[in-house]
């Protein structure tokens, strides 16, 4: 058996150990030196290694694997006779950054802490002088370090970075035990080490929570008598609280949750009765909810009325955007590395995207291309919103026995039909959007609760043309504008309503959306609502035309009487008379 001690010279040997440290230190080393002038390779220590899937490549390397293994300390070994000078090891530590500590001897490199050691260093089969080194540093500390730089790592780095043991006396302990059993040991010197503070992580542990997080009771006095016997320090222990002080071996331990998973170890998820599981979550609906259920109702109605849904990126091309009139985004916030050429901007709208998509659907012998995609949009600055864009192309239906195979083109009345079926009800006036696509005569605004938040417009003929499509319909809109919103509920009358049709004449260029705003602002109380039925013009009524609108008329508190229906009809009539120069037909 060798007797070592720190930096002193042992049995009439010169042999000593001096660390010279440079920088702000993030781990502990140890070194002990030793002359051996005899080593066995045993099978016994082999076989347990191979076991365990470990293959040494030396002896000196079998009793540091086994040692390592059995410890958690993570130790190597020196030549020496390589790195002594006059008998004497001067180990200079110099820190390189935070976690990276470089062991020198002599102005050279010959190690990085826990992380590599150079070939030049390793003891060979004629060594007979050993440096042994045991180290420990946190392996956040390492693996952050380490995954900055440009460093080869050997074994024993995978072994640090999973989290080794800080007792170094007990790994070289360990390691002297097996060599002095195993091997002919004539004569050894020299040790010494440093170590630096570190602060242990403590956890606040409540037994309520514990005992929450297993599924059953758990006492305070158990959960400290476990977690003393597993290593832990027990600090300010209350009825149902203690302080637990992680041994820095179990860097793993971070939260409540960690220790809890240490008791059921212990205690034994077997020995946990079983329960039903309980849902204690609250519903948490917010706006983003709120959203999400919105959208996904316009979806189930647009499939319902046979749209398909169209998904595209959310970039397209700049110059079918430039082409027809759409912003493209400003150069200094362009794409930098696009994923295909003809995908080079953000999108400023998702019509575009869905031509395309129609136009594939085009060249596969489709006849009915109904199309809608939700999605966002980006002006020229980057500014992002959500729209709902709709394509409708091509035959109203598919081919059938009830239109004799011959099913009529999609127009613009029945585009808006089924327009209102996925948003709602939405009245149109003259459209004031500028773009390539919208037709020059066939263009509206879309206008929900009175706010203009999009249009819906025939496709323009050059554009048509230039996609080979058919008859094409399209529609943008404001997704905001669409979200529900809160309703007031409104009183139902339980009398009986009547319909009254008015005729009159009116300039044959005033269009109904003038009569609409003088109807829409009357303020009758029986008057619920009013659209027109019929429109006629012929030459005998030169440059007028005669307009034909339907009125629903119901009180809230009484059967109508005949006078009243033609109160309600007279205030229309002078309304129509003063405002819009009509006349009964």
């Amino acid at each position: 058996m060798v007797e070592h001690t720190k930096a002193t010279k042992d049995a009439g040997s010169d042999a000593s150990i001096t660390i010279q440290t440079q920088g702000e230190m993030d781990g502990d080393l140890s070194y002990e030196r030793a002359t051996i002038k005899q080593m066995e390779n045993p099978f016994l220590l082999r076989l347990r290694l191979a076991m365990v899937g470990v293959e040494s490549k030396s002896t000196v390397d079998t009793y540091l694997a086994y040692a390592t293994h059995a410890s958690g300390v993570i130790l190597r070994a020196y030549d020496a006779a390589k790195i002594a000078k006059d008998d004497i090891c001067v180990i200079d530590v110099i820190a390189k950054s935070q976690g990276i500590m470089e062991i020198a001897t002599g102005g050279k490199t010959q190690s990085i802490l826990a992380v590599m050691q150079e070939s030049e260093s390793l003891p060979s089969k004629e060594s007979d002088a050993y440096l042994f080194e045991a180290s420990y540093i946190h392996p956040d500390v390492l693996v952050e370090a380490f995954s900055q730089t440009k460093l080869k790592s050997d074994d024993l780095y995978y072994k640090t970075s999973r989290g080794s043991a800080s007792d170094l006396d007990f790994g070289l302990s360990l390691l002297r035990t097996l060599m002095a059993e195993h091997s002919d040991v004539e004569a050894g010197a020299g040790r010494t080490a440093f170590s630096i503070d570190r602060p242990n992580h403590t956890i606040m542990v409540e037994a309520s929570e514990v005992s929450a997080i297993m599924g059953m009771e758990i006492g305070i006095d158990k959960i400290a008598t476990i977690l003393e016997k597993l290593g832990f320090g027990i600090d300010a222990l209350t009825a149902d609280s203690l302080n637990a002080i992680v041994p820095l071996f179990r860097h793993d331990m971070r939260h409540i949750q960690d220790i809890t998973e240490e008791i059921v170890r212990i205690v034994g998820i077997n020995n946990i009765p079983a329960k039903p599981l309980a849902f204690t979550e609250q519903a948490r609906l917010n706006s983003t909810t709120d959203r999400y259920k919105a959208r996904k109702g316009f979806k189930n109605r647009a499939v319902g009325l046979g749209y398909y849904e169209n998904v595209s990126y959310v970039f397209s091309d700049e110059k079918l955007l430039t082409k027809y009139g759409f912003a493209v985004t400003d150069e200094e916030l362009a794409l930098v590395n696009p994923i295909a050429e003809e995908l080079n901007t953000l999108r400023s709208t998702l019509l575009i995207n869905l031509l395309l998509a129609a136009k594939r659907n085009v060249s596969y012998s489709k006849k009915s291309i109904p199309l809608f995609e939700i999605g966002e949009r980006f002006t020229a600055k980057r500014e992002q919103s959500e729209v709902i864009s709709f394509l409708f192309s091509g035959q109203l239906e598919n081919d059938s026995i009830k239109n004799a195979g011959k099913p009529a083109m999609i127009d613009f009345a029945h585009f808006t039909q089924k327009l209102g079926g996925v948003i709602g009800a939405f009245e149109l006036e003259p459209c004031s959007y500028e773009n390539g696509l919208l037709h020059p005569y066939q263009s509206a605004n879309v206008l929900v609760d009175g706010t203009v938040c999009g249009f819906v417009s025939k496709l323009h003929p050059e554009v048509q043309g230039d996609f080979d499509l058919p008859v094409t319909f399209i529609a943008e809109i404001d997704f905001d504008a669409l979200l529900p919103k809160h309703i007031n509920a409104k009183a139902i009358s339980k009398f009986q309503g009547v319909y009254k049709d008015l005729s009159v004449v009116i300039a044959k260029s005033l269009s109904y959306y003038e009569v609409a705003k003088v109807l829409n602002g009357l303020n009758i109380e029986m008057l619920q609502d009013s659209y027109p039925v019929d429109i006629y013009q012929d030459e005998a009524l030169g440059d007028q035309k005669s307009l034909t609108i339907r009125f629903f008329i119901q009180s809230m508190e009484k059967t109508l009487e005949e006078a009243d229906i033609e109160a309600v009809m007279s205030k229309v009539m002078d309304a129509l008379s003063k405002d819009c120069n009509a006349s009964l037909r």
